[in-house]
């Protein structure tokens, strides 16, 4: 089974909404997607009642998922390891004890025809913030999920 972890800042707005996605794209039966913060400001909290709208508006359910801080021992558990910016790609890379771990870690947006670099956090930019991010994830998750299954 191929193990993937998202991963943001807090782990209420963007990386459950990466997890959702992901989980509805490739079959539970190979991969298991989970997310977690490199914060533990929410540990134990539910989404952001706005990531959890945008993902029902489109189908998804996230409203179970709850926040976990991201911890060293994560390398030992997931194979993939995806990061919305280069701020939470530096602090999961700091906790990297070799070469192999900091293998794993790729910026969710590096792929080819990605419109930006990074998922920008949409905590304060309002409703409309959660959308774009929404579409961001979306796109990443079809391209990563197609790259997964033909591994």
């Amino acid at each position: 089974m191929t193990k993937i972890l998202m991963v943001c800042l807090g782990n209420i707005c963007r990386s459950p909404l990466a997890e959702g996605l992901l989980k509805s794209k490739l079959p539970q039966t190979h991969f298991r997607v989970d997310s977690a913060g490199t914060s533990g400001y929410h540990a134990g909290s539910s989404p952001d009642f706005r990531s959890v709208e945008v993902a029902k508006q489109h189908g998804l359910d996230i409203s179970s998922q709850k926040s976990r801080q991201f911890s060293g021992y994560d390398f030992e558990i997931f194979d993939q390891i995806f990061v919305m910016d280069k701020s939470n790609y530096n602090a999961v890379i700091r906790l990297a004890k070799n070469e192999k771990e900091h293998h794993k870690v790729a910026l969710i947006l590096d792929y080819p025809g990605a419109e930006i670099e990074e998922v920008p956090d949409p905590y304060y930019g309002g409703d409309r913030g959660f959308e774009y991010v929404y579409d961001l994830l979306n796109k990443a998750c079809d391209f990563h999920s197609n790259q997964l299954m033909k591994q």
